[in-house]
């Protein structure tokens, strides 16, 4: 893959672990067993797509909105990444972008067989294979977006 996906040094910050678990490791417990399966599955594709992208940096997940998020505090390089159980489709996850971008617009012209909502997520089917290579992309692109504005 051209672009972003570079080899990098990057890090993860979370909130150590001293007797309940963290809130997001809580949330993560609290979907059902297919849901939650399918967004870890995101998690950690968040996480490696972060530690091969440049710019990056340390990728820290925290909870916004009560979601599972994903910031780059370190250098600024991108936008915020949440991911979380569809509401009210039990059977939908969403990763979501912020829409004040024009991310999901990018998103739709280079994968327009991805499900999307409006200009803020791209819909998944909780039974469905993950679409890596497309999702790898899609969230380099968000995690290095202030990046790519800043580009002449």
């Amino acid at each position: 893959m051209t672009g972003p996906m570079k080899q990098s040094s990057t890090s993860v910050t979370r909130k150590p672990r001293q007797g309940n678990p963290a809130p997001v490791d809580a949330l993560f417990d609290a979907y059902p067993a297919r849901v939650k399966a399918k967004l870890l599955a995101l998690r950690r594709l968040i996480f490696d797509t972060a530690k091969v992208t440049k710019g990056v940096g340390t990728l820290e997940e925290t909870l916004k909105w009560g979601q599972p998020s994903y910031l780059t505090p370190e250098t600024g390089s991108g936008t915020t990444v949440r991911i979380d159980q569809v509401k009210p489709a039990a059977d939908q996850v969403a990763v979501y972008f912020h829409c004040q971008t024009n991310l999901v617009e990018t998103f739709r012209e280079l994968y327009p067989e991805l499900s999307y909502s409006g200009n803020r997520a791209i819909l998944l089917d909780v039974g469905d294979k993950l679409p890596e290579a497309a999702l790898r992309h899609c969230v380099a692109l968000a995690l290095t977006y202030h990046l790519n504005k800043r580009k002449p």
